[in-house]
């Protein structure tokens, strides 16, 4: 077990609790008590909220001392009880985490000089004084120093200077609040980058933060855009813990993209980025943070997931492969450079496949090469996606490419699953990780991730060899043609290439994209990469409304689309549904003639199982 908290925010992603504030109000104390006093007169109430935040997941809990400093306590009259104050919090939150069953670490939250403060009191009285704060948090236990929603660098250096006037040598975290008007001003890139580059600098010949922070002011959506171009200038973890949101305007309604499920997708987000931790600050709660718990660590332990091939048995041999082009007709078409067309179609959440099969029976006269059939979307549980596609190759005539989910099935089960789609003739396989269960209409279901698509890719191959996962021959080898999925819209676009030469190291013959909405941000991917030596297929998603646009934006992990496109749907939405999904169709046609010379084939999306759609934007 990791003993401090520099070692585990340098080693794996981190869940911080939300806000104490909120609770407390919650709780209907009201703003004119001081809330950090709380901790001695309402021990109890308080380690209430750290309970809730412990029961959350979180593996950092802080301290309720934000404005437990003599300046901020003197209007409440208890300045002379700022020890006092100090030490119950970091009791409170210790004695807390102690209960846990893994280890969680306490911040001492330390807030900042007021303004009038910093007019009125002279520096090294202000050093003074919240170096009394810190002091006490120290001797009251806590793990290290978080310096909250520092306004600015004198702030900032005046907080690092008490912090070493009680303890040169204690680790410290300083987490600024990054103020709104500086994402609106203009030439805002290059006032930014110099805003950034000074906030972010050493503290002179001081010992350095374990831990940068951005917390507080701004929603999770506007701190995506700090996070965006911060990270790539630090050389130490950071820490994320936005506000639960700032209303957007929508059809003429101030809408709260607020929900739990809303700051979980952020909190991935950041992490996708490189946070090394996520949280919450003002307005968030137990509840979202139990969501941002579930689905952040669950997810980074699935990117972590490798998986074992045991090594082969006495006497079993690996096989010689079947040559790709020979194991369906649609690698025949890929292995021999001619274009190809699918069309995506999700089986049914019943069992009755008529309506299903009528749609792949189109599609086959229309000229479509597969039908791509996604294997629990959004994690929505369906029908067996393996009888879906067994029922369309023979009924349809069409050939299918099955989805297969890392999530759902640990790794017998998988294997299970692919040796019994060679038996079924299924030769097309992609191989995805999959959206975490919080995502869909089942929120307490288990994700499995005993591996990640990778690890399918390289089992596969064994399996196509001849041999299991335990090294066991299975007789006649598989004949599988399997892809990969990737995003070129990543938000941490090293991360996805490297996921993406690793998933052909371990034997994908073509790849899927998400959908792309920017053919050019396709483009500079493949030429990041190089000498791309496989396939690729681009995803392309014709928009019905704006409303379905505006769905894709903010609702659907990894999708990115230009603001662009979406003034283009807004304009035609104040037309006619027709005129919004004419234009939807043109964009989607514009994008796959940009991306043709590229690219050997198309796999259309089929928005609200539209395939009139999908067709249309290949006529």
């Amino acid at each position: 077990m990791l003993k401090t908290f520099s070692e585990a925010i340098a080693s794996s992603v981190l869940v911080f609790d939300g806000a104490t504030g909120t609770e407390l109000y919650r709780r209907r104390v009201f703003t004119n008590q001081c809330y950090d006093e709380l901790n001695l007169s309402n021990r109890r109430l308080v380690t209430e909220i750290a309970q809730a935040y412990l029961d959350a997941g979180v593996d950092a809990l802080t301290t309720n001392t934000y404005g437990a400093n003599r300046f901020a306590l003197e209007r409440y009259g208890f300045a002379d009880r700022a020890d006092a104050i100090n030490r119950s919090g970091a009791e409170i939150a210790l004695e807390t985490a102690s209960k846990a069953d893994r280890r969680v670490f306490v911040a001492g939250s330390v807030g900042y000089p007021s303004e009038e403060a910093l007019r009125v009191r002279g520096r090294a009285e202000l050093v003074e004084r919240f170096a009394e704060q810190v002091e006490s948090l120290i001797n009251g236990g806590v793990d290290f120093i978080l310096f909250e929603s520092q306004p600015s660098r004198e702030s900032a250096e005046i907080m690092v200077d008490a912090l070493q006037a009680a303890n040169s040598d204690f680790p410290y975290v300083v987490s600024y609040g990054i103020p709104r008007s500086l994402l609106r001003q203009p030439n805002s890139l290059e006032t930014r980058a110099k805003y950034y580059e000074g906030l972010f600098a050493p503290f002179g010949t001081k010992p350095r933060p374990v831990a940068w922070g951005l917390n507080c002011i701004l929603g999770p959506n506007e701190m995506l855009e700090v996070v965006k171009e911060v990270i790539k200038t630090l050389a130490i973890p950071l820490i994320v813990q936005p506000n639960a949101g700032v209303p957007e305007a929508f059809e003429g309604r101030q809408i709260y993209y607020s929900s739990p499920e809303y700051l979980a997708t952020y909190a991935m987000r950041y992490v996708d980025l490189g946070a090394s931790a996520v949280g919450g600050c003002c307005g968030t709660t137990p509840e979202e943070i139990a969501e941002v718990a579930k689905m952040v660590k669950r997810s980074s332990q699935s990117r972590r997931t490798e998986i074992t091939l045991v090594d082969l048995g006495k006497d079993v041999v690996e096989q010689e492969e079947t040559p790709i082009s020979s194991r369906s007709a649609l690698a025949e078409k890929l292995v021999n450079r001619q274009w190809v067309q699918t069309v995506e179609a999700i089986p049914p959440v019943g069992y009755d496949l008529t309506s299903f099969v009528e749609k792949a029976k189109t599609l086959q006269k229309n000229g479509i090469d597969a039908v791509n059939m996604p294997d629990g979307p959004r994690a929505s549980s369906r029908i067996s996606s393996v009888v879906a596609a067994r029922e369309v190759l023979e009924k349809a005539g069409i050939e299918p490419v099955l989805h297969v989910c890392c999530r759902d099935r640990n790794l017998i089960g998988l294997q299970s699953d692919l040796i019994g789609c060679a038996a079924s003739n299924i030769r097309n396989l992609l191989f995805i990780t999959g959206d975490p269960p919080k995502l869909g209409n089942y929120p307490n279901a288990t994700g499995v991730f005993d591996c990640d698509s990778i690890g399918l890719c390289a089992l596969q191959r064994r399996l196509n060899r001849g041999v299991d996962l335990g090294g066991r021959s299975i007789g006649k080898p598989t004949e599988a043609f399997f892809g990969c999925g990737f995003d070129p819209s990543a938000l941490n676009r090293e991360r996805e290439l490297e996921r993406l030469r690793r998933k052909i190291e371990s034997g994908a013959l073509f790849a899927v994209t998400q959908p792309v909405f920017d053919p050019d941000v396709l483009l500079r991917f493949i030429d990041d990469y190089g000498d791309l030596p496989i396939p690729v297929i681009a995803g392309v998603w014709p928009f019905v409304s704006y409303r379905n646009a505006l769905f894709m934006r903010k609702e659907v992990p990894g999708v990115v689309v230009p603001d662009s496109i979406m003034e283009r749907m807004e304009r035609a939405s104040s037309s006619s549904k027709e005129a919004q999904l004419e234009t939807g169709v043109q964009i989607a046609r514009e994008s796959l003639e940009r991306l043709k010379p590229y690219v050997q084939g198309a796999q259309i999306s089929a928005p609200l199982g539209r395939i009139d759609v999908s067709l249309s934007v290949l006529e």
